[in-house]
């Protein structure tokens, strides 16, 4: 990884603006958590936590969101502006690009999710549950955010579209297809993310479609193939093929 491209693409990427914007986005789990909690509601807490609050609201929305954000402008700002091409005349090996654009979108993904993820199971819970739960979800929206990363900034190579096109996967495929059909879920960084969670976890509230070893080697094995075709998409980059 090239430290230099690191460096200047995270200072990119942390604009105050965007990151106002996401960080508003991650604080509302844990707005939602301090509503259930002062509700006095008669749900299992652990339950309510595991499915409502960690799967429906951070695996399902905010994960996506953010990583989505985040990975598609890391690239894409360059490709939109042609300043891409600056950096392509550097004497640079195009993997060594890939990943310090791949980590400058993952840190700030990460951290933002996985403090979100803490404190929310925190606020939900509040002594009630094992935090077991909360750590295997703060392990695996990490390793989400790392698949997710490099599925959306291999997009970013792909068309200048890259934003809509993520958000169909996101909501369409993830939300919708893989609903209806169970066969896709193998397709579904989604699935991988809480089939990783349920195998890390001891509780049993835990509504994960994938087994937890198959969910693992499937988020590990995309994960790589996606950055392999990114690097592959740099080396024959064109500005031109964009559409």
């Amino acid at each position: 990884m090239n430290w230099e491209v690191f460096v200047l693409s995270l200072r990119q990427l942390l604009g105050r603006r965007r990151m106002f914007a996401l960080i508003a986005l991650a604080l509302l789990p844990l707005l939602i958590a301090l509503v259930f909690r002062t509700g006095n509601s008669e749900t299992d807490p652990v339950d309510w936590t595991a499915n409502a609050l960690l799967n429906g609201l951070i695996v399902t929305t905010l994960l996506p969101l953010v990583t989505l954000v985040l990975s598609t402008t890391s690239l894409g700002m360059e490709i939109e502006d042609g300043t891409i091409m600056y950096l392509l005349s550097k004497p640079l090996p195009r993997g060594q690009v890939i990943m310090a654009k791949l980590a400058a979108s993952w840190l700030p993904a990460g951290v933002l999710v996985a403090l979100s993820t803490a404190l929310s199971g925190l606020i939900a819970l509040e002594g009630s549950g094992d935090s077991t739960l909360i750590l295997a979800f703060v392990v695996s929206s990490i390793l989400g955010a790392l698949a997710y990363s490099a599925l959306f900034l291999f997009l970013s190579l792909l068309t200048t579209r890259a934003l809509i096109v993520g958000l169909i996967y996101v909501f369409i495929w993830e939300g919708v297809v893989t609903e209806l059909f169970a066969g896709t879920r193998i397709l579904s960084i989604r699935q991988y993310t809480l089939g990783v969670g349920d195998l890390l976890t001891q509780t049993t509230e835990l509504d994960a479609h994938l087994g937890g070893p198959m969910a693992l080697t499937l988020m590990l094995a995309v994960t790589s193939a996606v950055v392999a075709l990114a690097i592959r998409r740099l080396n024959r980059f064109e500005s031109r093929s964009l559409f």
